[in-house]
């Protein structure tokens, strides 16, 4: 049987209990059939809120960033533990916000994914090239490196990962990687990741550029992108809504 695919949202620094409240009920009341996987990843002094409004539904709960220790004098962190008290499946790790405003480099990113793997968390690990590295045709070299530090600290459990793909030109400006320009990266990043596992299959490779109601089934219908890290369009109920229907459809053909 074909995995399912995994519509993750990205709710970024935005939400306020009010506006979350509405937002996951809808959700909730509008994905009783769907047929992909649907999680969100919010900012998270909203886990237990939104853990609550999401209880009973197949809606996933997901942080957004998540410490490399388990615990300890590091102020202002949270780590995978506490993450896994509040029921939270999945972390996105190394998304390109952190790399770029908090410097986060693939080294840190690597050993982000290894503490969420052993407490129970899936990392969302992103990989993706900047405009300046695509114009200089460096889009492989790229996101090559950024996984293979994530392979090389992870090994046998890098199965068990989900990668996204962001094209960090198309996040949150409107442009998008042509269907056929992200299964090119994707088809390349399955590729390193079935040099590193015979599961290469398992994992999924989800699309993070700017994915929306109006290009999702375009995305979806690619053969390695497995679904989409969604950022804007995730705070829109009906937006997102739209998005997982698309993954559903492509789930049921």
């Amino acid at each position: 049987m074909e995995k399912k695919k995994l519509i993750a949202g990205n709710w970024k620094m935005n939400g306020n209990l009010e506006a979350n409240d509405a937002l996951v009920r809808a959700l909730v009341a509008g994905m009783k059939d769907a047929a992909c996987s649907v999680a969100v990843c919010v900012p998270a002094p909203y886990l237990g809120q939104v853990q609550l409004l999401k209880a009973g539904s197949a809606l996933e709960l997901g942080a957004q960033d998540v410490s490399p220790h388990a615990q300890g004098a590091y102020t202002g962190e949270v780590s995978a533990p506490m993450l896994r008290e509040f029921g939270v499946r999945y972390a996105i790790v190394g998304h390109s916000e952190r790399r770029q405003y908090h410097g986060e480099t693939d080294a840190l990113v690597a050993e982000k994914a290894k503490t969420a793997l052993a407490h129970g968390v899936t990392p969302i690990v992103c990989v993706g090239e900047t405009l300046a590295e695509r114009e200089a045709g460096q889009t492989e070299e790229v996101v090559k490196r950024q996984l293979a530090a994530v392979i090389h600290v992870n090994g046998h459990c890098i199965s068990e990962i989900v990668v996204a793909y962001e094209p960090v030109w198309a996040i949150g400006t409107g442009k998008t990687a042509t269907p056929e320009m992200a299964q090119q990266v994707h088809g390349l990043l399955r590729k390193q990741l079935g040099a590193a596992t015979s599961h290469a299959e398992r994992v999924h490779i989800l699309y993070g550029g700017s994915m929306n109601a109006a290009n999702a089934a375009s995305l979806l219908a690619q053969p390695d992108i497995d679904g989409g890290l969604v950022g804007g369009a995730s705070l829109k109920a009906a937006d997102f809504l739209q998005i997982v229907a698309a993954a559903s459809k492509k789930n049921q053909e």
